[in-house]
């Protein structure tokens, strides 16, 4: 179980994500593979000081790489999907 400030990796900025904070102001975090979702809800409202509506989680499954002969894989990695309260926003995210 991570610990709070652990649970939170980094947040996620590409373009799928820009257009879902635009459209819904849902904001996209890398998150610790063995956080649940009250553990990523409590982790947001402390460190940003604002109040989680939703939070969505996936599983992006391991990609293999192949480096000359040699055959690798990326980790699997978890991503949370925010929602906030209406008025509320993470400066992170803001232009």
């Amino acid at each position: 179980m991570p610990e709070v400030h652990h649970t939170i990796v980094a947040p996620v900025v590409t373009e799928k994500s820009s257009a879902a904070y635009g459209a819904r102001k849902e904001y996209t975090f890398r998150v610790h593979l063995a956080a649940t979702k009250p553990q990523i809800r409590a982790a947001i409202e402390s460190l940003f000081k604002v109040t989680v509506t939703d939070v969505r989680t996936m599983v992006v499954r391991a990609k293999r790489r192949t480096y000359g002969r040699y055959v690798g894989r990326r980790p699997s990695w978890k991503k949370a999907i925010v929602t906030l309260k209406e008025g509320d926003a993470i400066a992170v995210f803001e232009g």
